[in-house]
């Protein structure tokens, strides 16, 4: 996912803010080949010889021309519940060009009522981990949730050598706005064994192209979860980064 800092001097402003980087990255990945398991058509059984050779260390992002191997947007696993979002997206960004051209400051509060009106509600807790085991074992904990119908969809961005960053790992629910089910999918996430920080966006940020740097210092992400292992019961610290409360 590129870096964090801007190579521009500070007095000169940059002309291409990095969210608008991370964006188009994103939408290339976005419209590359997935590999998907469905599992609310394709029998369980085929599951695990799927997971083993799908292996997101093992997936290259810009495959190999001269094997023959095409490029890999995404890795996912729909879940048996998993039904595509309805929101009204080719609206939702004419509102937000008529809102930025109208010079109204941009908040979190007015995004939220951009998605709301459009219907624009999904969102995803993310995991950021090097390629490797961990990243494949915290792949196929939440893959694993996503076939048992406990996650609706999840996706994992397939080893990129070339930016030689980490991969990261998308858990979706239905409706950001709902801090009760942000919360309950951060604990189901959990149960399966994940005990990396995690971090939640909601999808309104990724259509508008609210990422990391972006022209309205706007935070890409509404939560971040920090699992305690200190703690018995262990649990999960939440805080909510638009108002900086602890919610759990």
């Amino acid at each position: 996912w590129g870096s964090d800092h801007l190579s521009a001097s500070p007095s000169i402003p940059p002309t291409r803010f990095a969210a608008e980087t991370y964006a188009a990255e994103a939408m290339a990945a976005d419209m590359d080949p997935w590999i998907v398991f469905d599992s609310r058509r394709t029998p369980r059984s085929e599951f695990d010889g799927w997971l083993e050779s799908n292996r997101p260390s093992q997936v290259y992002r810009f495959g190999d021309e001269e094997g023959g191997v095409s490029p890999v947007g995404w890795i996912a696993v729909l879940g048996t519940n998993h039904c595509p979002s309805v929101g009204d997206v080719a609206g939702l960004q004419e509102s937000w060009e008529k809102l930025s051209a109208s010079g109204r400051p941009i908040s979190f509060q007015t995004v939220k009522e951009l998605a709301l009106n459009h219907g624009v509600l999904t969102g995803k807790w993310l995991m950021h981990l090097d390629p490797g085991f961990k990243l494949d074992n915290a792949w196929e904990c939440v893959a694993r949730a996503a076939l048992d119908g406990k996650i609706s969809l999840v996706k994992v961005s397939p080893n990129n050598p070339k930016e030689g960053g980490r991969q990261v790992i998308c858990a979706y629910n239905q409706n950001f706005t709902e801090e009760n089910e942000v919360i309950r999918l951060d604990s189901v996430i959990r149960a399966t064994g994940v005990k990396c920080p995690l971090t939640y966006k909601p999808d309104v940020y990724t259509y508008l192209g609210i990422y990391r740097n972006n022209r309205w210092k706007i935070c890409p992400t509404i939560y971040e979860s920090k699992f305690d292992l200190e703690c018995v019961p262990r649990r999960s610290h939440i805080v909510n980064k638009v108002t900086n409360l602890e919610v759990t």
